[in-house]
């Protein structure tokens, strides 16, 4: 496999570079023209992303809106709104043994930055990273997803519109050889990824050679714990939302539910009456359901729906790459279906009585991007928070915990390393420089030789 970009690529990151360099980003003024460039943009091509989005995996217009459009635009307005308090020095205090001085910290940009992002949320895990980026100072590479091409396309095209290419870079192509090559080439700064596990592994590899810092946004099998003391109806209803939104392909979604059983059989009931009311009695007619974004993903899921006994849904078209809303019970906790990232529409439901059980089920597997909890119970609610690892999460609903752009966002293990979001970005693409700026008016010498008694009893006393 040949590992170098294009003379003419090369040509552009070094342009890049030479951009970064130049200091041209670093002012405040030039951060904040560029943010406002990008979120005109996105304003004035919004319908064209909604179609395109809907053309690439029929992903319905209110869930494209909320969840790549209305949120990216609500991080673009934070920055713009917090972006002189992040950037400001931060002077904190210094002991008295390095006295007379001051010392502060300073947020300086990284230089050229690498983004790659899925194609579950095309638009949103490109551009959100790429909010922070900009705000802290830097360049950035931007390698959207091959998989949506038509939403590809249209960031492709705004971002030559809004950007100078020595400032802001798309690179199409597929990800197994673009991103190797781009990463042999030329040293980033650093890069963000949001994938999958096994190509965040891939990635790490990558940087590992030229020592570059690396953020994975990864995810796992995140679970909904239904506690007995608990609203049934309400719990259905939101972990139904969160299993069905995008069709389940969501980082986040509720991969698999653990009711407790003396509530199971009125969780499934509420949970049936919930699909139905929203997507009516024939899902692949309805507006509101997204499609499965490829042949490959279709097959992948479509085998879990033999791992269990369906109590609901599992009708198939493969030429519509549509799977019906679905729900197994009587899933062997051995088999694909408990042990791999679903990333599809099919709830396991896995019935428990005692806590203890539901940490065995949980601890099978890697720590799980987010977990759900579901009980009106103070105690059992911290129960599950405080022994369960994993990167966020809610109680009492699902996928809230991506929505506050104060909050940071990441996994723990196996589901990721690093957090951003809001003012976690803009860190995680910046350097804290620390300087201590010592005074030359008083000048006591203490610390430096020759070594006295006088000294070490000055020295005992201020450390």
């Amino acid at each position: 496999m040949n590992n170098t970009v294009a003379p003419e690529l090369a040509t552009a990151l070094e342009r890049l570079r030479g951009h970064f360099h130049s200091g041209a980003t670093r002012s405040l003024g030039s951060r904040k023209k560029a943010l406002k460039a990008l979120r005109s943009s996105i304003v004035a091509h919004e319908e064209e992303f909604l179609a395109a989005m809907h053309a690439d995996m029929r992903k319905p217009r209110f869930e494209a809106y909320l969840s790549d459009i209305g949120l990216l635009l609500g991080e673009i307005d934070q920055a713009l709104e917090h972006l002189e308090a992040w950037a400001a020095p931060r002077h904190i205090a210094t002991p008295l043994a390095l006295q007379v001085a001051e010392s502060v910290v300073l947020r300086e940009p990284l230089g050229v930055v690498l983004i790659v992002a899925p194609w579950n949320y095309p638009v949103l895990l490109l551009l959100s990273p790429l909010v922070g980026a900009l705000a802290a100072g830097n360049c950035a590479v931007l390698k959207p997803s091959g998989e949506v091409p038509h939403t590809t396309a249209v960031i492709s095209r705004i971002i030559a519109e809004v950007f100078d290419p020595g400032h802001v870079l798309v690179v199409s192509g597929s990800g197994a050889t673009v991103v190797p090559a781009l990463m042999a080439s030329f040293r980033f700064d650093h890069v963000f990824f949001t994938g999958s596990a096994a190509v965040g592994r891939s990635i790490l590899a990558l940087a590992a050679p030229g020592l570059v810092p690396a953020t994975l946004e990864l995810g796992g099998k995140s679970p909904a714990i239904v506690d007995r003391r608990v609203d049934v109806k309400v719990a259905a209803r939101r972990i139904a939302w969160s299993k069905y939104f995008n069709a389940g392909q969501t980082c986040i979604a509720t991969d698999h539910a653990l009711v407790h059983s003396s509530v199971l059989d009125e969780f499934l009931d509420h949970f049936a009456r919930t699909v139905r009311k929203a997507y009516g009695d024939d899902p692949q007619q309805s507006p509101h359901l997204a499609r499965l974004v490829n042949d490959r993903r279709f097959d992948m899921v479509r085998q879990y729906l033999t791992q269990g006994r369906l109590v609901l849904g599992g009708a198939l078209d493969p030429a519509d790459r549509y799977i019906a809303p679905a729900v197994l019970t009587d899933v062997s906790l051995d088999s694909p279906v408990m042990r791999e990232e679903i990333f599809g529409p099919v709830l396991p439901v896995i019935p428990w009585s005692e806590l203890e059980e539901v940490l065995a089920i949980v601890q099978r597997n890697p720590h799980p991007l987010a977990t759900y909890i579901f009980s009106s119970s103070r105690s059992t609610q911290r129960f599950f928070r405080d022994r369960i690892a994993f990167g966020g999460g809610c109680i009492n609903h699902c996928l809230l915990q991506f929505g506050p752009p104060d909050m940071p966002f990441g996994g723990v293990g196996a589901s990721g390393m690093g957090r951003y979001h809001g003012r976690y970005t803009f860190e995680l693409f910046s350097h804290a420089k620390g300087i201590v700026h010592a005074s030359t008016l008083i000048d006591h010498g203490l610390q430096e030789p020759p070594y006295t008694p006088f000294k070490e009893r000055v020295l005992r006393r201020v450390l």
